[in-house]
Order: structure tokens, then sequence, then C-alpha cells
């Protein structure tokens, strides 16, 4: 344990929290790690052993009162040394006294408990291979034709703290799509799909109501001509289970969205596609 050194990761070793992360099965899109540096640079965590990395942990400071813990990762060779709780302390000592939140393998939420986290749901990852549909949808624009600041103000409805520098650019990354619905006058829905190391992942999914999600996710997927698709969606979200249902995916993976503090109250039935396990 005394041979672990932790510091913080330069914005050029996120890409190898991220390549990690797909060893695990996590599934990470190509330029997650881009996005994931333009939030919090300080915020990447890295414990070496005699010079070699042996674990890895995120806690991202959105804001002066929320956090979001990811990348919790040690080495498989090097488990059970202690390595992991050191470099968990240090991703906890970032965050300060925000609240923090984090979706974390099931198997380990007892753990998570013992260091003051609760479960707020589950988050179920659907795949499976699915058809382009046609693309015309009315009232469908560009993501890019929003101004952020709309995007941002629908955005605070469903997560706990502003991310005006991940918004941006995750919005923006190469390869990534994004697809929104006017009603009215008014964003009442919004998506993004990006490519994987193994197909495309859409999120974030938002939408009014399963009905505008549907219009929005239409056009996403003749963006990309179909294929493997994957979508995260929060267990309590039954229309949002339902719609992943209904696509013919089915369950692969889940994970245990958990906070330590409270958080806002947040518009769930919104959310038909989380944004990313690792970043909230």
């Amino acid at each position: 344990m005394n041979g672990l050194r932790i510091r913080s990761m330069r914005p050029d070793e996120i890409s190898m929290a991220v390549n990690w992360a797909a060893a695990e099965g996590w599934n990470p899109g190509f330029a997650d790690a881009a996005c994931f540096a333009a939030t919090d640079p300080e915020g990447f965590f890295i414990g070496e052993v005699e010079g070699a990395p042996a674990a890895t942990v995120s806690c991202i400071n959105y804001s002066a009162s929320f956090a979001f813990l990811g990348f919790y990762i040690v080495r498989k060779d090097l488990r059970g040394r202690g390595y992991g709780p050191r470099i968990w302390n240090a991703a906890i000592a970032h965050a300060g006294s925000r609240v923090i939140g984090l979706d974390g393998v099931i198997a380990q939420q007892q753990n998570y408990r013992r260091s003051g986290f609760e479960l707020a749901y589950i988050n179920v990852r659907y795949g499976g291979a699915v058809a382009a549909p046609a693309a015309s949808q009315v009232g469908v624009i560009a993501l890019t034709e929003i101004p952020v600041a709309t995007v941002e103000a629908y955005d605070a409805t469903v997560f706990p703290a502003p991310r005006t520098a991940f918004l941006r650019a995750w919005i923006s990354s190469p390869g990534h799509s994004g697809r929104a619905l006017m009603r009215d006058g008014r964003l009442a829905g919004w998506g993004v799909i990006r490519p994987c190391r193994t197909g495309h992942k859409i999120g974030p999914l938002v939408a009014d109501d399963r009905a505008a999600a549907e219009v929005v996710l239409s056009p996403l997927l003749a963006s990309v001509g179909g294929g493997d698709i994957f979508l995260d969606v929060p267990s309590i979200n039954r229309d949002a289970v339902a719609l992943a249902q209904d696509l013919g995916l089915a369950p692969v993976f889940e994970t245990a969205r958990m906070y330590a503090g409270s958080i806002p109250p947040l518009r769930l039935e919104r959310v038909f596609g989380v944004t990313s396990f690792e970043l909230g």
C-alpha cells in the first residue's frame, strides 16, 4: 500500500482511464476522453506503483455543491492490496463538501453505502440491433441550432447541477450527432448519439414524454444507419423502459445510481437515456 503514488492525471492521460473502462465492459465513446477532460481537468486521478498505472478514479466537480464520481478501477492483478480505498479517498477529498453522485456496479452497493451513499434507483443498459428508420420528423432540427442556454435550462430539470462546459463539448464533438424537437416554440426533447467501441450509444435522450422521445430518437437512429444501439435507462421511468423494449433492445448491464447527500428534485420522467455512467 505504501508504494502507491496518487496524482492528478494530465489531460492526455484521461484516455487511459477510458481504455480501462472499455476493458471492464463499459463501452465508452471514442470522443469521451476529450469531453470529460473539458469538464473538470483536475478531477481525474491515477495511482502508480513503481511508476506504472495501478488504479484510476474521477470525481468531477460540476458546481460548488455537486460532484460525480466514476472510473473507479484498480488493475486486476493488483486488487485486494488496499489501493482502491486510497485512491477513492483522494477522489472524495477533491469533492470537498459537495454532494456526490455515482453509477456503480450492483455488487459494490454495500461498499458505497459504508461511504455514505444511498441508492436512488437502478439504471439499466439496453442493447441490440436496430434497423434504420426514415429520418423525416416534423419539428426536429439539429441540436446545434438550439441556443446552448436553452439546452442548459432543460438539462437543469434532469441533472443536479449546471454542466455548461460538458454540454458544449458533448454536443459539438466529432462523431456526435444531436437532434432537438420544438413544440409551440419551446424545446420539448433532445438527444445525442455517439460512436462507441461497440455500436452507438444514445445519451442523453430527454423529452417531455414518450411521444417526444420517439420523435427525437428516430432521426438519431437514422443518422447512423441503425446497427448495434445502446440506451441507458432509469428503471423507475416505465415509459423509458417500455420504449427500449419496444425497440427490441434487451438488458445487458445494470448500475446503481447512488448519492452521498441530498440533490434537488429531478424530472426523471423526462429521462429516456442517461448521458454517461462515468459522468452522470
